[in-house]
């Protein structure tokens, strides 16, 4: 089983999404994170679930009735959680 390891930059789109929600729909934050985490965390078992990525050497997991999508690279023993973007967001130039 492969081990789950946040980049700097998706654990910081994690906290905001858990900030934003708590201001604007408290009663959705926890369940979403927990939703957002579980989904990353299934990649464990299954790197390969997702899409190709936008960039060559990424992945993407939809996640289903959430409007996020996880980016991350499957690399040996290691997944790699690269971003965690909105689906209505402008995409970053770059996901490194």
């Amino acid at each position: 089983m492969k081990r789950i390891r946040w980049s700097p930059a998706a654990a910081d789109d994690l906290e905001q999404i858990s900030v934003y929600l708590k201001r604007r729909q408290p009663s959705l934050a926890q369940t979403t994170i927990k939703r957002v985490y579980d989904a990353a965390k299934s990649l464990k078992e299954f790197s390969s679930r997702g899409r190709p990525g936008r960039e060559s050497w990424t992945r993407e997991l939809v996640i289903a009735t959430l409007p996020y999508v996880i980016v991350y690279q499957a690399d040996g023993q290691v997944v790699n959680i690269v971003r965690v973007i909105h689906t209505s967001k402008d995409w970053p130039d770059h996901l490194s």
